[in-house]
């Protein structure tokens, strides 16, 4: 069971939303983020070593105190304005034709401590501190994390409600082709049931945003253990969330690209191979994976199909069906010598939103001799692996669209 609140959103201006909504943190890096920052952009506050020239150090002490300096002048300036009441909010996101509906919450760090809300991804410390210092500091979660939930025909009921029924609070396109959609709950009937709908949820799911999740929650336990009176119910033990039905959301691949062949020839590794494989060449037109444990591979100009031959896998085991795994066990460690994902310098990964020509580009150029594409993985594998307290390999999972930062920040101060 879970624990959620509505909450007193800080939110831009209608005639604001799509300049101050922007990207999230680490999806740009400084370069690009400074090249598509406007005059209101919440980058400003989340990246805000592009306000230095050159560029600062995104972990100096000045970086952190300019993020301060920056949220309080969009808030004096009226770009960001706090509501008076606490609402649920309804974000909605259009990709390709697909609208997925999502509510903006409050959600409590002890859920996350006790396991109540799941992860599936290992966290690097030196991320969390980074986070921390940001939450820490202003008091807020600026940026929302991605939760999902098992479907609830109830909660589905009041969120369409209030969608058919209400023109949409913000209603734009992103420069990317996505669109985004808001709605307040102004609803207190609607609101109350809500929070008492997802206390009935078993639990939530973590889907992007480990890092903000895990340093939210840490600073909540920092707060907790300064306050002598500390009951459990202050603004500091919440925090952001936009959580979506599970069977609205959609993971796409996340590809692989090698810079060596682990000094075989081609025919060395198409032997090789074949050994755990059956390999079809498909020659230069692009080749998708169709399938779970078929993999496409780019090399030398053509395009290969690879399935993985029975008794390579196993699909009894929540880590072991993962076509990551297949992947590493078969190719990457036993073939190419690459164990270590997180440290091997040889190795890149691709989000499928880039689409495979990306990995075509990236081999032709001669950057990359080799690219492996997967099919992606299903929610229900993620599930599975969240519940039985399992940790995915590093770049599984890839969600597209992401939230855009901005929309609602949720404040604690």
């Amino acid at each position: 069971m879970v624990k959620v609140k509505p909450f007193c959103g800080i939110r831009p201006p209608k005639e604001y939303a799509a300049e101050v909504a922007s990207r999230p943190y680490d999806v740009l890096n400084s370069v690009e983020a400074k090249a598509e920052a406007t005059e209101r952009s919440l980058l400003h506050i989340i990246k805000p070593e592009i306000d230095f020239d050159p560029i600062a150090d995104e972990h100096s002490k000045e970086v952190y105190q300019k993020a301060m300096e920056n949220f309080r002048l969009w808030k004096e300036r009226g770009w960001l304005v706090q509501d008076s009441e606490e609402h649920y909010y309804i974000y909605a996101q259009t990709m390709e034709g697909r609208t997925q509906y999502g509510i903006a919450m409050c959600c409590h760090f002890e859920d996350y401590l006790s396991g109540a809300i799941k992860k599936h991804e290992l966290t690097r410390p030196d991320k969390e501190e980074d986070r921390m210092i940001h939450v820490r500091n202003q008091k807020a979660n600026i940026e929302p994390v991605f939760f999902t939930y098992p479907d609830n025909e109830e909660i589905n009921a009041i969120v369409e409600s209030v969608v058919e029924a209400n023109e949409p609070d913000y209603d734009f396109t992103a420069a990317d082709g996505f669109g985004h959609h808001f709605w307040v709950v102004r609803s207190k009937e609607a609101n109350d049931r809500l929070t008492k709908l997802f206390a009935d949820v078993p639990a939530l799911y973590v889907a992007d945003g480990h890092h903000r999740t895990a340093a939210a929650a840490r600073v909540g336990q920092e707060c907790m253990a300064k306050n002598p009176a500390h009951t459990g119910e202050e603004e500091y033990c919440y925090f952001l969330a936009v959580t979506f039905p599970a069977s609205q959301l959609r993971i796409i691949d996340y590809n692989r690209v090698l810079k060596d062949l682990n000094g075989l020839s081609k025919e060395q590794l198409l032997a090789a191979l074949g050994e755990s494989f059956e390999v079809e060449c498909k020659g230069a037109e692009v080749y998708k994976p169709v399938c779970l444990h078929n993999f496409a591979m780019y090399l030398d100009g053509e395009w290969y199909s690879l399935t993985a031959r029975k008794g390579t896998y196993n699909d009894e085991d929540p880590i072991g069906v993962l076509d990551v795994t297949v992947l590493s066990n078969l190719v990457l460690d036993k073939i190419f010598g690459i164990s270590d994902l997180r440290t091997s310098n040889r190795i890149d990964f691709v989000g499928g939103i880039r689409g495979l020509g990306e990995l075509k580009r990236r081999v032709d150029s001669g950057e990359m001799k080799v690219a492996f594409a997967l099919y992606p993985v299903s929610m229900q594998q993620l599930i599975d692996i969240a519940d039985t307290g399992n940790i995915m390999p590093p770049k599984t999972t890839w969600f597209e669209p992401k939230l855009r930062s901005g929309v609602v920040i949720h404040s604690f101060e």
